[in-house]
């Protein structure tokens, strides 16, 4: 198959991979940080970087999945995608 395809499949892995890990990192900092997370800005550098996929996450679900449990949904959504761009560029590759 086409190098370009691979390429393309490999840069939205890696985007994918950037966001999964951000928002693992915010959790973890949330967790250690506690109530005073907002202010932490390495928190804060996570969310920014995080808010495109908890959007999409929320424009996806329906109303009836609180804003609380969005990040969770936003991961296993990420999950599930960087798992399909695996299969994808195995597929493509062989």
């Amino acid at each position: 198959m086409a190098p370009t395809e691979l390429l393309l499949l490999g840069v939205l892995r890696a985007l994918v991979e950037v966001a999964l890990l951000s928002l693992l990192g915010q959790g973890v900092v949330a967790l250690l940080a506690g109530s005073r997370r907002a202010t932490n800005p390495i928190y804060v550098l996570f969310g920014i970087v995080t808010k495109p996929a908890i959007r999409a996450a929320r424009w996806i679900t329906p109303k009836l999945v609180i804003d609380k449990h969005i990040p969770f949904v936003s991961f296993f959504l990420l999950f599930w995608l960087w798992i399909f761009l695996a299969w994808a560029k195995q597929f493509l590759a062989s």
